[in-house]
């Protein structure tokens, strides 16, 4: 058998590696998507008071910080048995929705949108944001300052744009100042303007040139996770866990997540560090399932805000149903930015969110406690065990690329079965590969709790084991 591997996967956060693998005949029998890099952070916890573990679990990640953040504080609101200050939510839910709009606008114009708008087999030294930058400077400025923006607000809110310890159990350190009300209001106008700007731009390019990537770029069946609302609102903080199939059939509803080791199970295989998580009742590997953008709009009935709830419509009947492609996980994103700016925008008119009441006092009342937030790669779940003094016994941590590894390795051997004819590795491929990889903006050190840079490695392997052929990134 003869294997293409591709080592290191540009363009995400973390360090992979993708083999291919061709039979006697040449063609594509099976793909791989390998997750290489470990430290442990589930072990390394143990011991640590549970107060901590906020402040410890945001730096899994500087990309994502504030979605450990959350699901930590979330988690130590259960161990304390408190219910938190309604102002304290709401600034919890403005930082999400900042996080949400920062990663997404990160994704689509920084990592993605070169290959749309630069071409998949441009020249791979201009094919990143700075030739975006040269090829239409105005585009990159808007999606530069739209993350710009979503970045603000989380420094307005916990002092830092990264790693910022602000959303502790019990509630929150500050409140929102109304200087910080004003600037935010003040600059939602240009963001609006800038994702209609993004929406009107895809748009254009699925009707005109993109079509071939729907329909190859991980179009499955599978089942889709995600929070919902009391009414299956679209939710990004609380609510309870929704599957749907990929007809838009509620598969199983009203779950919650302490109960997660009921219907989430997590497989092992020995060429990857990542897990493979999968709907239990099921089995493994049928149980398939996808979160994050795609899935959080298949589960959800409506959005909640009109322009988005527009949007979602569109989205719905260009897909004729439930959209099932993973290439469809870019037009997701904006639409999520565009609901989030919604959201942001209501929350400013809210008289609540400049309460000082931001914080419950408790002691230790529950030795375990399961938290759940909606991190912009989809639903992360932190699960604690403490002992009468609230020091961390036992953690778990189920990361949202995790979730989807399953989707990843399948999207990585359809276009591989697609493209790859032969023994060589040609640069427009290579590019196509790791593209279907950057669908699900993957958050490897999250998802392995990894250290160090994502470079990719691509390696061709012959049916009798010999190296073809084989990139470096």
């Amino acid at each position: 058998m003869k294997t293409i591997v591709i080592d290191p996967v540009t363009r995400i956060e973390g360090h992979a590696k993708i083999s291919i693998y061709l039979n006697e005949a040449g063609e594509v029998d099976d793909a791989r998507f390998h997750v290489v890099e470990y430290r442990g952070f589930e072990k390394f916890c143990e011991g640590r008071p549970f107060t901590e573990m906020a402040g410890i679990t945001a730096r899994i990640c500087g990309i994502c910080p504030v979605s450990h953040l959350l699901a930590a504080a979330k988690t130590g609101d259960k161990i304390l048995a408190v219910t938190i200050p309604p102002a304290a939510e709401k600034l919890r839910r403005l930082m999400n929705l900042a996080q949400l709009i920062q990663s997404h606008a990160l994704s689509f114009f920084h990592l993605s949108s070169p290959d749309f708008l630069l071409g998949w087999e441009s020249d791979p030294a201009q094919r990143n944001v700075f030739g975006l930058i040269a090829a239409d400077p105005e585009l990159a400025r808007a999606g530069i300052r739209l993350r710009q923006f979503g970045q603000t607000i989380i420094e307005l809110l916990g002092a830092r744009k990264i790693h910022a310890a602000w959303s502790v159990p019990g509630g929150v350190r500050s409140p929102l100042a109304a200087e910080s009300r004003e600037w935010i209001v003040e600059r939602l106008p240009e963001s609006f303007a800038t994702i209609n700007l993004a929406l009107n731009l895809f748009k254009n390019l699925l009707d005109t040139q993109l079509q071939p990537e729907i329909n190859i770029f991980g179009e499955f069946p599978t089942l889709f996770m995600g929070l919902v609302g009391t009414n299956g609102e679209w939710e990004h903080y609380g609510g309870h866990l929704r599957f749907t199939d990929s007809q838009g059939n509620i598969v199983a509803d009203n779950l919650s997540e302490d109960d997660y080791q009921d219907y989430l199970g997590e497989a092992v295989e020995p060429w990857s560090y990542l897990k493979f998580p999968y709907y239990k009742p099921l089995g493994y590997p049928d149980g398939i399932y996808r979160v994050g953008p795609l899935a959080r709009l298949n589960v959800c009935q409506t959005i909640g805000t009109p322009k988005a709830d527009r949007e979602l419509q569109e989205f719905r009947d260009r897909a004729g149903g439930h959209p099932t492609s993973s290439f469809l996980y870019h037009y997701a994103r904006l639409i999520e930015i565009l609901a989030c700016l919604e959201n942001v925008e209501r929350l400013m008119a809210d008289p609540d969110i400049l309460s000082g009441r931001v914080r419950s006092q408790g002691g230790v009342n529950c030795l375990e406690g399961v938290g759940v937030s909606e991190a912009p790669r989809g639903t992360l779940f932190h699960h604690y065990q403490v002992d009468e003094n609230g020091l961390i016994q036992k953690v778990n941590l189920i990361i949202a690329t995790g979730q989807n590894n399953l989707a990843m390795n399948k999207t990585v051997a359809q276009i591989a079965k697609h493209y790859i004819h032969g023994s060589e590795i040609p640069e427009g491929l290579l590019n196509r590969v790791e593209a279907g990889i950057r669908c699900f903006d993957p958050c490897l050190s999250c998802s392995t709790h990894a250290a160090g840079q994502m470079p990719l490695h691509l390696e061709l392997i012959a049916a009798d084991g010999t190296l073809l052929d084989q990139k470096y990134r």
